[in-house]
């Protein structure tokens, strides 16, 4: 039997773009596919990193220290990182990143799988790890928006995050198992192959779709440009305020006394990676709503989607026993996922393009400032009132400013708009 005739690489090129859909370019492809591989070596990460403290010896403070110091460098380095995200290729920002954060968890690995580290020792590879996080966050966020058109902006970034959560369920999963069977080196080992892979396709991403940047006045000036565009804008300045404080608590629920919990009381790893795999679930079912409505008052009806944000921390206050975790954390997956696309959505249509990673900075900057003291204090604030009520303390958080942020009549009058106010760009296929 005769072989068919094979395709030139332009015609093999076509073909393949006309498969995906037209918002589904190679740079979106690519992104996309990174994001699930980093997120399934990520999640699984998280639970080991909080185990290998234990299992070392170390108490609940020591849990905390560790978590901020994972925090604390988003905050030293996100802006500084926008402003160079927004300054060069950004692909170039992200394999850096993602360079570092293999080595720094490939280190980790060893030292948990030969012996016992130390607190120190644990606190430095988690802060060169969020130290890759601060310089990676804006350098993506701002090249998926670029790398999305906008009339399409809604269901490419509900795909993209539905992808990207789904594979945090498969990690929170698999990462829960393995700490309970294997052990965290291992699952620390499988993250830092997470990154370098990811870090191999990031890669070839192309940037020459985007316009060069005019010469600035340096990095300081593009500092003080993208605060101006954020100061701007009330509905951007007061979420991310909002966000200081859910992220925050939220953090030191899920981070410090989350695994806490679920040791003394649920079982252990496995039960909390799957109370944290339905949170993913919930996400993916989140994702799926958004790619079938869009809510035309985009940040009322994001910003009536944190309160679930609260269910988590009193179902560990109660404790709910597994089954009705696993629902709660379902619950505030969806919730929140109705949040982040319509988040998304907004940024992409009211931001112009050059200076997303700088907004963006702005935005992880401020929701994440309060995190690292927010995990350092768990340990403390839990000896001084007790476990319990510092869970509920965290519930009562995140509903009192929520609702405080439904006060600005930007947040409650915000609409979609048929075209984004920033130039689609064209996305390469």
């Amino acid at each position: 039997m005769s072989s068919p005739p094979s395709l030139s690489p332009d015609a093999a090129r076509t073909s393949s773009s006309r498969r995906r859909p037209e918002w589904a370019g190679r740079n979106y492809t690519l992104l996309t596919g990174a994001a699930v591989i980093t997120n399934l070596g990520s999640h699984g990460a998280l639970i080991a990193t909080t185990f290998a403290v234990l299992q070392s010896g170390g108490s609940v403070g020591d849990v905390g220290l560790v978590a901020a110091a994972r925090t604390l460098p988003l905050v030293l380095f996100l802006l500084i990182g926008g402003a160079i995200a927004d300054r060069i290729p950004r692909h170039h920002v992200m394999v850096a990143a993602n360079a570092l954060n293999c080595v720094s968890q490939a280190v980790f690995a060893v030292l948990v799988l030969t012996g016992h580290p130390q607190l120190w020792q644990m606190m430095l590879l988690t802060a060169l790890c969020g130290t890759g996080t601060a310089f990676f966050n804006p350098a993506a966020e701002g090249m998926l928006l670029a790398s999305v058109s906008g009339k399409q902006a809604n269901r490419a970034f509900a795909v993209f995050r539905m992808a990207m959560n789904g594979a945090g369920v498969g990690g929170a999963a698999l990462g829960g198992a393995m700490v309970a069977f294997l052990g965290p080196g291992w699952v620390l080992a499988a993250d830092a192959a997470a990154f370098a892979a990811a870090g191999a396709l990031r890669a070839f991403l192309d940037v020459g779709h985007i316009a060069d940047r005019a010469p600035g006045g340096g990095l300081w000036a593009d500092l003080r440009e993208g605060w101006v565009e954020f100061k701007s804008r009330p509905w951007l300045w007061s979420i991310v305020l909002q966000f200081s404080v859910v992220v925050a608590v939220v953090g030191a629920a899920e981070a410090v006394y989350g695994p806490l919990v679920a040791l003394e009381q649920l079982g252990g790893a496995a039960p909390w990676g799957l109370a944290l795999a339905f949170f993913g679930l919930g996400t993916i079912g989140g994702a799926v709503l958004m790619m079938l409505w869009k809510p035309r008052r985009l940040l009322l009806v994001g910003t009536l989607c944190v309160f679930p944000l609260a269910l988590p921390a009193a179902g560990l206050a109660v404790p709910l026993p597994v089954w009705a975790l696993c629902a709660v954390m379902f619950v505030s997956g969806t919730a929140i996922e109705v949040f982040g696309v319509s988040w998304m959505t907004t940024m992409h249509q009211e931001i112009p393009e050059e200076k997303f990673s700088r907004v963006s900075a702005y935005d992880w900057f401020g929701s994440v400032s309060m995190l690292p003291l927010a995990t350092a204090v768990a340990g403390p604030v839990e000896s001084m009132i007790g476990r319990t009520s510092a869970l509920w303390g965290c519930a009562g958080l995140v509903i009192v400013v929520t609702a405080a942020v439904l006060l600005v009549p930007d947040v409650r009058h915000m609409t979609r708009k048929s075209s984004p106010a920033a130039k689609p760009v064209p996305v390469p296929v």
